[in-house]
């Protein structure tokens, strides 16, 4: 926006429809989009969480993660597990083979 004198240019198309900036990315309790023009490292205005840093303190990045929680299949507990238990099942799977082959190559078992 320029100010020249009492006249003040820029002012009436700055954020109108033309606009070719990135608007926020939120909808308004309307229910139509936000026509504000958004911060670039967020893609929200100013008043639809464009100014937030997010939850800093142990409690609340707790609280966060477990609202966003939607199942229990992939938490890193259960995750964990099931590699234990394939790397348990992978063991055990070699250790047949190898008392098949011992069977096999003494003579008390057939190949087939």
């Amino acid at each position: 926006m320029i100010v020249k004198g009492c006249k003040t240019y820029g002012f009436e198309t700055r954020f109108g429809p033309n606009w070719p900036g990135q608007r926020c990315l939120a909808k308004t309790r309307r229910g139509t989009a936000c026509q504000r023009p958004a911060y670039k490292h967020n893609g929200r205005c100013g008043l639809h969480g464009g100014l937030s840093t997010g939850a800093r303190t142990p409690e609340g990045l707790k609280r966060i993660s477990e609202t966003n929680l939607k199942h229990g299949r992939m938490t890193k507990d259960k995750l964990a597990i099931q590699r234990q238990i394939a790397a348990v099942s992978r063991s055990l799977r070699s250790e047949i083979k190898r008392i098949e082959k011992a069977l096999i190559n003494a003579g008390l078992m057939p190949e087939d």
